[in-house]
């Protein structure tokens, strides 16, 4: 009998013990539970070292919200990776991509499920549901399915149609920029003030303070912020800074 091994990630741990115990009941199901996004994290390159990987995570979508830990906010200043749900979504499919991850939820929310697909889940279930519909979507995911409920299908389509358009009107303005302002955005997604991109460029703080201005008028936006979620949207790249290396001009522009 092939088992499927399953980790419970919710900081409710009354929920999560009693869900655990009963997908344990299950004759093909192995089930470990933890509390937060960090200790998953933790469990997983535990069981990666271990040789015995997880299949399936199935993850609180409110993971951490007790703790007044925000949601991510599109000035790209959210949580660590794993602090909630969503952010916890995203952080395994980088790090784990052969594990399954099913998002379960007080309330249905278009939004939230459609930003859950676009981390990486493969689902997005009540946490009300039946267990034999839960062992349903677990065994489904397996088979590289997506399930969401049928009452949230039209609203999360719309929500992935409105997220398209926004990063391809994002990704139009960016086009829009010079090499060098590129560059000058992608150093301002990484977080740096205006003498520290001019230290990094090799340009007097006074052309940088220009290039941002020129960057700004371009994406149409009034502040920093608002071009770095643009940006980010478009799927820029923050400077690396410990990597990326940096050509001199041998003078100041």
């Amino acid at each position: 009998m092939v088992r499927i091994r399953v980790l419970v990630v919710d900081d409710h741990r009354i929920f999560a013990e009693s869900l655990a115990a009963a997908l344990a009941a299950e004759p093909d199901v192995d089930v470990s539970a933890a509390g937060s996004g960090p200790a998953a994290l933790r469990c997983l390159e535990r069981a990666v070292a271990e040789g015995r990987r997880f299949d399936v995570l199935l993850v609180d979508a409110d993971l951490g919200a007790a703790g007044a830990v925000p949601a991510q906010r599109e000035s790209g200043s959210g949580p660590p990776p794993g602090a909630d749900g969503i952010a916890l979504v995203a952080g395994v499919r980088v790090s784990h991509p052969g594990v399954r991850t099913v998002v379960l939820a007080e309330r249905d929310d278009p939004r939230r499920a459609a930003h859950a697909l676009q981390a990486g889940a493969s689902g997005w279930v009540a946490k009300d549901c039946s267990l034999s519909r839960l062992l349903a979507v677990i065994r489904g995911v397996l088979r590289e399915e997506t399930h969401l409920p049928p009452a949230l299908l039209t609203g999360v389509l719309r929500e992935l149609t409105a997220a398209r358009k926004h990063r391809t009107d994002s990704e139009r303005l960016v086009e829009s920029l010079t090499p060098r302002e590129h560059e000058v955005l992608r150093c301002m997604v990484a977080g740096l003030g205006r003498k520290d991109v001019a230290a990094r460029l090799f340009l007097s703080p006074h052309t940088v303070r220009t290039h941002m201005q020129n960057v700004l008028g371009k994406l149409g936006v009034h502040s920093t912020l608002a071009a770095v979620a643009l940006a980010r949207r478009a799927g820029v790249r923050p400077a690396d800074l410990a990597g990326d290396v940096v050509e001199r001009s041998g003078q100041l522009a």
